[in-house]
């Protein structure tokens, strides 16, 4: 099993694709580590400046 890249309070950047609506991108922190399903590890994330939170893949994460 894969280890996550980022830990939880780490800032990160979120690049959403075009499944993912009007998700802003930007600046986000991480809430949580969650389990997935696939190679492609999720976290949980809360946007910067509008406290919004949402589930997202690592594949979408960048460093801050």
């Amino acid at each position: 099993m894969a280890a996550h890249k980022f830990a939880s309070g780490q800032r990160v950047e979120f690049s959403p694709s075009a499944f993912d609506g009007n998700a802003p991108r930007g600046s986000y922190t991480v809430v949580r580590q969650m389990p997935s399903e696939t190679r492609d590890l999720q976290y949980r994330i809360k946007n910067s400046r509008d406290g919004h939170e949402r589930v997202v893949r690592e594949s979408q994460l960048g460093q801050s």
